[in-house]
């Protein structure tokens, strides 16, 4: 940026306005003598820039970039501006004086900026005034953001990563026809309808067809003989409380005909999930999941029902829960017995074909490494949601609690051959996982008060790989 020369302005009031300020800006010994207009003398004295400068130059100047580098030239009579004559010696004087500080300041400030052409610029804003009154309204600095409508919302979501498994992706744009030959796992026919009276959902398993056949342990091949099909039904999220029919035996077109009733109010129930899950039923090992059907109940009309054929899709969850225990556990340390209260099963592994399962709970104590005792509850016939309430003691010295266990196994009555295995959880020193070991620490800091929770079944070689108590027992 660079500053020209200075014109001089005609004598009079506005003549010394303007020498004052650029006395201000440009001479160290102003403050005194701006009024007389006779401190910025032609001299060869170095001029000090009090500053800052404007980021942009003045409009009093602007004027020709020529006229700096011209710096030595000698203003002629006709570059000033004529004066009125007046008969006064002073203003004669004041006039001349006028021109040479204008001059003489015009040609020190080009001299100091070519010698400094780095000096830092300020950029000062103006400054506004306006009236004040009795009503202010602040001004905020406006800043610029994006505002998301629930479309553009939800449209970061990805729903594939929220599906129970990655199948669910494709599965959407395909219909029946398509997932059924795709798939090849067969069509479930059910219907829904909901209650108002009675505040409840009947959900009815009628008939499936064209079921695959099962698959050998080995997966190498398949077996020729027919299925042992049942179905699972249960409202997503809750899991646990699923409904259960009956297995139909060797058949790949099983009907059904059964009825169930889940209580939930209706505004629940709409957002929920009916997911209807078909498995094959396996005497001699787990079961085997062929396929589910999940279908959203705020996409069907609940009131009114009806019934679908759907085609069977493939599952995450290749084999089925073995069912839960819920216990109660309470330590008297005067009497130094370990009371244990085996309540109630529910979602037991069917292990009998035709009349479900006759499942009784057997208890175990283990010190270290050793079996001590042995007792077991009754069993009941055809069911897979029994209902216990037997109480059981172990005399327990409080000083050998800490290396004490409990080996819970969940068997099936057998009348003819050995009773089948459906599930087991270990408790205490060597427990079988963290909602066990939780369980007996629970017991531990509260002597003489019953601590329940429900336990999740595992199977024979997971106890046996985590706990060395599940091994010394059979």
């Amino acid at each position: 940026m660079a500053y020209i020369q200075l014109e001089p302005l005609n004598e009079g009031f506005l003549s010394r306005i303007s020498d004052l300020l650029l006395c201000r800006w440009t001479c160290r010994h102003c403050c005194q003598k701006c009024c007389e207009s006779s401190c910025c003398q032609s001299s060869e004295d170095e001029v000090e820039i009090l500053g800052p400068f404007p980021a942009q130059t003045p409009p009093w100047l602007m004027a020709s970039r020529s006229s700096d580098k011209d710096g030595d030239s000698v203003h002629t009579a006709s570059d000033v501006p004529l004066t009125p004559q007046t008969n006064s010696s002073d203003g004669r004087r004041l006039s001349s004086d006028t021109s040479k500080s204008t001059y003489s300041l015009t040609r020190r400030i080009s001299s100091l900026e070519s010698r400094r052409p780095s000096s830092p610029l300020i950029d000062i804003k103006p400054i506004e005034f306006g009236i004040l009154s009795a009503k202010k309204e602040p001004i905020q600095p406006s800043v610029l953001r994006r505002t998301y409508t629930p479309d553009d919302y939800f449209r970061k979501f990805e729903p594939r990563l929220y599906s129970l498994d990655s199948s669910s992706d494709d599965v959407d744009s395909l219909t029946d026809e398509e997932i059924l030959s795709k798939y090849q796992l067969g069509m479930l026919h059910f219907s829904t309808q909901y209650d108002l009276l009675h505040n409840h959902l009947t959900v009815r398993v009628i008939e499936a067809r064209d079921l695959p056949p099962p698959i050998s342990c080995d997966g190498s091949r398949q077996d020729m003989a027919h299925s042992n099909p049942y179905v699972k039904i249960c409202l997503l999220p809750d899991q646990k409380n699923s409904k259960q029919t009956g297995v139909k035996r060797k058949t790949q077109k099983p009907v059904f005909e059964e009825r169930y009733t889940f209580e939930i109010p209706f505004l629940e129930a709409q957002r929920r999930t009916l997911l209807l899950t078909v498995v094959d039923f396996d005497k001699f090992s787990r079961h085997c999941v062929i396929g589910k059907v999940s279908v959203p109940l705020c996409e069907v009309d609940l009131v009114k029902g009806g019934h679908w054929w759907k085609a069977l899709i493939p599952s995450s969850q290749n084999e089925v829960e073995l069912g839960e225990l819920l216990l109660s556990l309470n330590y008297l340390p005067s009497a130094g017995r370990l009371n244990v209260d085996v309540i109630r099963a529910k979602q037991l592994l069917q292990t009998d074909v035709s009349q479900g399962s006759d499942p009784f709970v057997k208890i175990q104590l283990v010190h270290g490494l050793k079996l001590v005792k042995t007792k077991k509850t009754s069993f009941l016939r055809g069911t897979i949601d029994p209902f216990y309430n037997e109480s059981f003691s172990f005399k327990v010295p409080q000083e050998e609690l800490e290396n004490a266990s409990l080996v819970f196994t969940v068997f099936g009555h057998n009348m003819k051959s050995s009773n089948d295995f459906i599930g087991r959880i270990v408790i205490g020193q060597y427990s079988s996982g963290p909602s066990e070991s939780n369980h007996w620490r629970r017991m531990l800091n509260t002597h003489r008060t019953a601590v329940e929770q429900w336990h999740s079944l595992r199977s024979r070689a997971e106890c046996d790989r985590v706990s060395p108590a599940s091994l010394e027992v059979t």
